[in-house]
């Protein structure tokens, strides 16, 4: 994909996950803040603010740390696949992940713009995972669905790298922590390739 870095919306739950790694690019960067409702908040703001100065973003670019007990710890998976998590509106006949009375389906799908990484599907939960309950998926974070969900509505496409930083288990949090620098110098690598390419 070919666009304008400065038209490139890199988007990230913290500023622990960038690690002063995006400071200084020419893309804007939005911090969301954690969980789908600070992350749907977010994005929705500040695409309408690009797009009223006339900058509407050309691709949403979202970097985010993300358990998983498929993949193994430290390697950086690209997801284009993403499901709710927290939707089980089984006892009224839906299906578990499937928002009620709505169109938009249960399984999100965008076009592949990381060809190089290995690909898995992210489950979004507003919960620190410790645990292999829920949806099918390999990968498991806490924004993605939702922000993928806000480029579908708006029409922004959407591109999407975790850093595994955990097996979302027991020693989940910790794992975490200690993995925060690696994960933002894997993000500014993929950024720069991104850029490269325009």
């Amino acid at each position: 994909m070919k666009c304008d870095p400065t038209r490139i919306l890199v988007v990230m739950a913290m500023t622990e996950e960038a690690q002063g790694q995006f400071e200084a690019v020419r893309s804007p960067v939005l911090f969301t803040g954690i969980g789908k409702v600070n992350a749907s908040w977010s994005l929705t703001r500040r695409i309408v603010e690009l797009s009223a100065a006339g900058a509407a973003p050309q691709l949403v670019l979202n970097f985010g740390t993300a358990g998983s007990a498929t993949f193994q710890t430290g390697s950086v998976v690209a997801c284009r696949h993403f499901v709710q998590n927290d939707m089980d509106v089984r006892g009224l006949g839906f299906a578990l992940g499937q928002t009620p009375f709505e169109d938009d389906p249960s399984r999100l799908e965008f076009p592949e713009v990381f060809a190089d990484l290995r690909h898995g599907v992210c489950g979004s939960a507003d919960r620190f995972d410790t645990g292999h309950e829920g949806l099918s998926r390999e990968v498991i974070d806490m924004e993605a669905f939702a922000l993928a969900k806000v480029c579908q509505r708006e029409g922004v496409p959407f591109a999407c790298a975790k850093y595994i930083s955990d097996g979302a288990d027991h020693n989940a949090a910790t794992d975490w922590q200690s993995s925060l620098r690696h994960a933002s110098v894997q993000f500014r690598r993929l950024y720069d390739m991104l850029v490269d390419d325009v």
